[in-house]
Formats: structure tokens, sequence, C-alpha cells
């Protein structure tokens, strides 16, 4: 393996490790909801998205590897920026939303609708960073079959999703 594929799957990792710390403060902020009286809803996708989030980390590793995909230095920083802008708008989502943020559908019911932050220009500017991230980690090391592939997935897996927050968020207090 050359240097830029040992420092891409590096990144992948850390990455990876990027969504256990997530899911650590998924747990967290999930029982803090259902002690407010939260409620979840869209139960059914879920699997399906930890499915998906954890086959883009594989496939970027399996394609890269496999494949023996070539590190192309225009593309491969470039697609580095946004990745790294991803996690910068997921970890100010994050923030923002404090303890109401989960990578389930949990809503107490009380709680008004967070508009601060980037909430102010987006609805949901979360999924802005997952779709950036899902085309762009891939592309940092050429991976184009797993940005393709995860991006045909994600759309309809992001359908489901949002239909299922607004439907949970339409039941929070007005802002």
């Amino acid at each position: 393996m050359d240097a830029s594929l040992w420092w891409y799957v590096v990144l992948v990792l850390l990455v990876g490790l990027e969504r256990v710390a997530e899911l650590v403060v998924s747990l967290r902020n999930a029982k803090w909801s259902f002690a407010k009286g939260g409620v979840e809803t869209g139960k059914g996708h879920y699997p399906f998205m930890v499915l998906l989030h954890t086959g883009l980390l594989a496939g970027c590793l399996v394609e890269a590897i496999v494949a023996d995909r070539p590190f192309i230095p225009a593309l491969g920083w470039t697609m580095l920026a946004v990745v790294l802008l991803a996690q910068g708008l997921r970890w100010w989502c994050i923030t923002v939303l404090g303890p109401q943020w989960n990578t389930r559908v949990i809503v107490v019911p009380e709680l008004a609708l967070v508009a601060s932050g980037p909430y102010r220009w987006f609805r949901h500017p979360n999924y802005v960073a997952v779709v950036a991230e899902g085309v762009a980690l891939p592309l940092v090391h050429d991976a184009w079959i797993t940005a393709v592939v995860f991006a045909l997935l994600n759309v309809p897996l992001l359908a489901v999703r949002i239909r299922a927050e607004e439907a949970a968020l339409a039941t929070a207090a007005p802002t």
C-alpha cells in the first residue's frame, strides 16, 4: 500500500471513530429526551440507516484497496476539504440542538423547535452534511462506485427520514 492509501485508511477510521462519538452523544441525549417525555417515531428506517452509513465506511476502504484506486490530488484534496466542512457542519448542528440532537427521531413535545445556528437557513442542515460527506469521503481516494451507490441509496432513505422527522416535529411546541 502506498502512503496516500495508508493516510486514507486512517481518515476513514477517524470518521468511524467520529461516528462512535456521535452514538455516545445520541445515547446520552435519548435518555435525556425520554426522561422529559420524548416520543420516538420512524424506527423502521433506522437499521437501514445504520447499515448504509456503516457500508459507506466499509465501501470506501474495500474499493480503494481492492480496486487499487489512485489518489488524484486535485480531486482528493478538494474532497478532503468537503469532508472536513461536513464534519464542522454536523458538529455545529449537534452543538446547537444540544440534548435535542439524536441519530434517532425523538421529539420532546413541549420543547420549541430550534431556529438558531444553521437552522436559521436550513430545516435539516445535518442532512446537507450527510450528503456532502457521503459523496466526498469516497472520492478522497477516487472510490467513485462507493460514492454513487451511497448517493443512490441515501436519496430514498432521506426521503423517508425527513418525512418521519417532519411528522414528529409537527408535535413540537411552536418556536
